[in-house]
């Protein structure tokens, strides 16, 4: 298949945005794991602005994730009014470019430059992950308290699932009969635990990022989130979404280059204590607690196996697919302990 120019893309996108200001040059600053591409671009006369661009997914989502976002951004609570790098608005109204073309399509997103301060090390000692624990906390604490002030999100937790679920059975993903029925397994365990907990009627929905790797957000000196960016999996839902990604955070074998997605993390003492520091500052309840075991399980099925193939660069997709069936899943109920959180949390 042709492969459109990126960068050609960009440009166009900015002159669409604004003429008046000549591009000096577009750099390729892309992580290289996901398949969207950032730019930076520069000027002769104005400040640099980075470009995200994404190509895969559906422009509707895309462009209502990053409304929600920059609602999100300019409604923040001190001391995070400042910590999301916001998208450029025209006219009032955020600026998305959207590219089509008979070979594929595209959108665009352009950000203003946000500082950054201090990268988590790779392997956290107890004091950060305690001052991390409690940070988390007043963070989701400054999300709930606006989250009646952002658009309404079309996707849920739900919908997606039942998303994947129609796909498998009208065998649009290319899985094996075995993998066909382990997926479609999951997925019916994943509702009957959100019923079981009602999930859609009983849980608070904020935004929540995810994607907490430690390249994708900084913190100051005290510990204190400092600035974020990169929302490839910004939605709304619960809070303990977030958790796993943190989990990995404080593992005790550190941040790796090449990484995988087990359950482990969600059961180290280190993360333990993180949560307990989490609920001394914004409490969690039986309920939540429960959740997080599906909120895995649904990361893993929705971002790994039905999207991942998309997000994800092709040596990473086979890979994280390929565990995902011979190890995440499975481990699921054997490697994961809820009775074990419930008992440190005292709840």
């Amino acid at each position: 298949m042709h492969q459109p120019d990126y960068i050609e893309i960009v440009k166009h996108a900015w002159r669409e945005f604004d003429d008046r200001h000549e591009i000096k040059g577009v750099y390729d600053v892309s992580a290289y794991v996901s398949t969207n591409q950032v730019y930076k671009i520069s000027f002769y006369k104005r400040e640099p602005v980075f470009a995200k661009l994404s190509d895969y997914g559906k422009y509707d989502d895309f462009r209502e994730d990053h409304i929600i976002i920059n609602n999100l951004a300019n409604n923040l609570e001190a001391p995070y009014q400042a910590f999301l790098a916001q998208s450029l608005v025209k006219k009032n109204e955020l600026f998305i470019y959207r590219y089509h073309h008979e070979h594929g399509s595209a959108w665009v997103v352009f950000y203003n430059p946000i500082q950054t301060k201090l990268k988590l090390p790779r392997r956290l000692d107890e004091k950060l992950i305690r001052k991390l624990g409690r940070e988390l906390a007043r963070f989701h604490q400054a999300c709930t308290n606006i989250c009646n002030q952002l658009p309404n999100a079309s996707k849920t937790v739900v919908t997606d699932i039942h998303k994947l679920m129609k796909s498998v059975n009208n065998n649009e993903m290319k899985m094996c009969p075995e993998h066909k029925s382990m997926v479609l397994k999951h997925c019916d365990i994943f509702l009957e635990n959100a019923d079981k907990v009602n999930y859609i009627t009983d849980f608070e929905v904020i935004p929540v990022f995810i994607d907490w790797n430690i390249g994708n957000f900084s913190i100051d000196t005290n510990g204190k989130f400092f600035s974020r960016w990169d929302y490839d999996w910004f939605r709304m839902s619960s809070r303990v979404m977030d958790f796993y990604f943190f989990s990995r955070v404080c593992s005790d074998v550190g941040d790796r280059t090449v990484f995988s997605y087990l359950v482990d993390p969600l059961m180290e003492d280190r993360f333990i204590m993180f949560l307990k520091e989490y609920h001394r500052i914004f409490p969690l309840t039986e309920p939540e607690v429960r959740l997080i075991k599906e909120a895995y399980r649904f990361f893993i099925l929705n971002y790994v196996i039905k999207d991942g193939p998309y997000f994800f660069r092709k040596n990473y997709s086979h890979k994280l697919a390929k565990e995902a069936y011979d190890i995440y899943l499975p481990a699921i109920e054997t490697n994961y302990d809820v009775d074990k959180i419930l008992r440190a949390l005292k709840i």
